[in-house]
């Protein structure tokens, strides 16, 4: 009869043989604010990340991992901008731009990561379910990860982004500067989604865990299955999420 520390150790070998990467690699690094939220603390090698149309995010998660030498690859995002990408760190080096892959976009996504470790890819249409098989091949057998603007077939996890509160105006009058978020987390790893306020940008353009009354940062917390949908983030839209890509400071004035 085998132990529990057998039957344990049995499990993990099929896991690993079924999803072709060992289930204690090591993670890609990513922003601190973020780690937390995902399963491993980081960019699993092999794995799909479902993401909200936000810039920001994208660039908060692949800005550690391009400062610590991996290459990055950004397909049918032609609104990203290469300052907002630098501000919030990363390393433009390692930052290779496909702006207008065409309808092939899956097999320039499955081209990229034969060669790159991280490629971040804006859907062009629906693909079907043999493509979405062979490109997860693909990403296992070379350990690549996979960011994907929208819903993924069995993502690692799926990320929203909700609640957006600009500040920097006052009595009608001023610039916009930081604007404060919340991102949920949902894996098939947890039971709950985990979810985490955060500044998405800072004024100054980077990535900052929001912090209570008593200078402490904002716990992590998880949320119920009976906690109500996040809205999307109203920057989504496509005229916001190219501001959101610039992130040049905006000037209003109240109407009137």
């Amino acid at each position: 009869m085998r132990s529990s520390v057998d039957e344990v150790g049995h499990l993990r070998a099929q896991l690993e043989r079924v999803q072709g990467r060992k289930l204690d690699a090591p993670v890609l690094p990513t922003h601190p604010a973020l780690a937390e939220l995902l399963p491993g603390g980081g960019l699993r090698p092999g794995s799909a990340y479902s993401l909200p149309a936000s810039g920001s995010l994208l660039l908060a998660l692949i800005a550690r991992a391009s400062q610590e030498g991996s290459w990055c690859g950004v397909i049918g995002m032609p609104e990203l901008g290469a300052e907002a990408a630098e501000r919030l760190g990363v390393d433009l080096d390692r930052l290779v731009l496909i702006p207008d892959p065409g309808p092939r976009w899956l097999t320039v996504a499955a081209t990229i990561a034969d060669v790159l470790p991280i490629v971040a890819v804006r859907p062009q249409g629906r693909p079907m379910g043999q493509e979405v098989s062979r490109l997860a091949a693909r990403l296992r057998e070379r350990g690549a990860v996979l960011l994907v603007e929208g819903a993924w077939p069995q993502a690692e996890a799926a990320l929203r982004v909700s609640e957006p509160e600009w500040s920097g105006l006052g009595e009608g009058y001023g610039y916009l500067a930081g604007r404060a978020v919340t991102v949920t987390a949902s894996s098939r790893r947890w039971p709950v989604p985990r979810t985490s306020r955060m500044l998405l940008p800072a004024a100054d353009g980077t990535v900052s865990a929001l912090r209570d009354e008593g200078g402490q940062r904002a716990p992590i917390t998880a949320i119920g299955g009976g906690a109500r949908e996040a809205a999307r983030d109203e920057s989504l839209g496509a005229s916001s999420d190219a501001a959101e890509a610039a992130y040049a400071p905006l000037q209003v004035r109240a109407a009137g």
